[in-house]
């Protein structure tokens, strides 16, 4: 079961949010807050899976909130305003209910955060090989072996794979690195992740993978060639 609060600084918000709630049997909400400080303070000492989050708020917009929540946390933001919604896609955010929703349009949001959770509760295993991309308000399970290269593009990546395929997601290469298997990926450039298996051939300080070629960074250059000895 997902563990879920709400904030909104809307009482009645949070009644039908708790109401809809109540009504799913995956999901337990564990408090509602119209003040986002205190709803902070809550998290740190009683972590949980899955956020209602509203937009507009006297104190603090739910997209200045959204990134003190920690990494790991699922937003669904519950706003009456439509013109956030690419801000909120730039978020990561696993939907976006425009108010007044009715409660098959709330289970709908709900499902999407438990497929989410679960895959990625899978993914964690180290016995499975994929990587889950969420993008465009859906995830993208890619097995690794299956990945040639991954570009980096400021707070974008793109990730390229199978039969010339491509997806571009909001997250940085810090981050993806550490759902990648060192022993299979290694970073060689700032901007680029590369895995091992891939690597066609290296000249001088060039990788070439699927036809494209890839630099090797001056600060990457003594570890790849540490670990790829040719």
């Amino acid at each position: 079961m997902i563990r879920a609060i709400a904030i909104d600084d809307e009482p009645l918000a949070l009644e039908l949010i708790s109401r809809f709630c109540s009504q799913i049997s995956t999901i337990q909400l564990e408090k509602t807050f119209t003040k986002p400080s205190a709803a902070i303070s809550y998290l740190q000492k009683f972590p949980v899976e899955l956020v209602f989050l509203d937009i507009q708020m006297p104190s603090i917009t739910g997209l200045e909130l959204v990134k003190q929540l920690p990494e790991n946390v699922m937003v669904i933001f519950t706003t009456a305003f439509s013109e956030f919604a690419l801000d909120a896609y730039n978020l990561n955010a696993i939907d976006y209910l425009l108010k007044p929703f009715e409660e098959n349009r709330f289970a709908k949001a709900v499902n999407k955060a438990v497929e989410y959770y679960q895959l990625k509760s899978q993914n964690e295993n180290p016995a499975d090989k994929f990587l889950l991309i969420r993008a465009d308000y859906k995830l993208t399970k890619i097995a690794l072996s299956e990945i040639h290269y991954i570009e980096g593009l400021g707070d974008y990546l793109k990730v390229f794979y199978g039969d010339n395929k491509l997806i571009v997601a909001r997250m940085t290469m810090k981050n993806i690195l550490a759902k990648l298997p060192a022993k299979e990926f290694l970073r060689v450039h700032r901007s680029f992740i590369v895995p091992y298996s891939k690597i066609e051939n290296v000249r001088n300080k060039t990788i070439l993978i699927q036809g494209q070629e890839i630099p090797i960074g001056t600060s990457y250059e003594a570890e790849f060639f540490e670990k790829f000895k040719i």
